[in-house]
Order: C-alpha cells, then structure tokens, then sequence
C-alpha cells in the first residue's frame, strides 16, 4: 500500500472544510486560500482548488465578486452565501465528532 496516496486521499477529504474555513470570516482570492493551505502543510495545487471552488460555488456554498488590483488583472473574491455558512456549521459539528472518534480509537 501506498503511504503517500492514503495521505493524499486524507487531505482531500477534509480540502472543502478548510476552504470553507478560510473564507468564512474574510472574502479571499484564489491565491489567498491556496498560500493559506500551503501554509498549513495541506499539499494543493492550483490545478484542484479551482475546480473545487467552481463545485462550491455551483452547490450554492460560495458566491464571487470581480474586484479591480493594483497589481495585475481583477480579482474573484470567494465569500460564504448563507447555505454555506449553514454547511460550514454542520461541518464544524462532523469534524468535532469525528476527530474525538478518532483520537479513543487512535490513543
């Protein structure tokens, strides 16, 4: 079995919940959530937050607006609608259970 594919497949598993996370306080660019996952060792190119985006934004989790930069073309700034915000919640509730399952069964 392949170890760096068990991991891949765990971060993928928690990538919507993060992306979620990052941008339910502050709209952020693509750019911003990717440094941000970098930032906490979640491996991800840009190849797979985009399209996850789009899938966010399709299910009604996320909207966008264009914002004009200072420093190249106009940015999409990612923020929670409120079904997103709902989601988040249910989420937040599911990661609190299931990381408590895991550290009895873990420790």
């Amino acid at each position: 079995m392949n170890i760096e594919n068990t991991k891949a497949q765990m971060r993928k598993g928690v990538l919507e919940y993060c992306i979620l996370s990052i941008i339910e306080n502050e709209d952020k660019y693509a750019s911003e959530i990717l440094e941000t996952l970098k930032d906490a060792k979640m491996l991800v190119v840009e190849g797979t937050i985009y399209p996850l985006l789009t899938r966010l934004k399709n299910a009604g989790l996320l909207s966008y607006r264009w914002e004009e930069s200072t420093s190249g073309p106009p940015r999409k700034y990612y923020m929670l609608t409120e079904n997103g915000k709902l989601f988040l919640k249910e989420l937040d509730t599911t990661w609190d259970e299931l990381r408590n399952a895991v550290n009895l069964v873990t420790k």
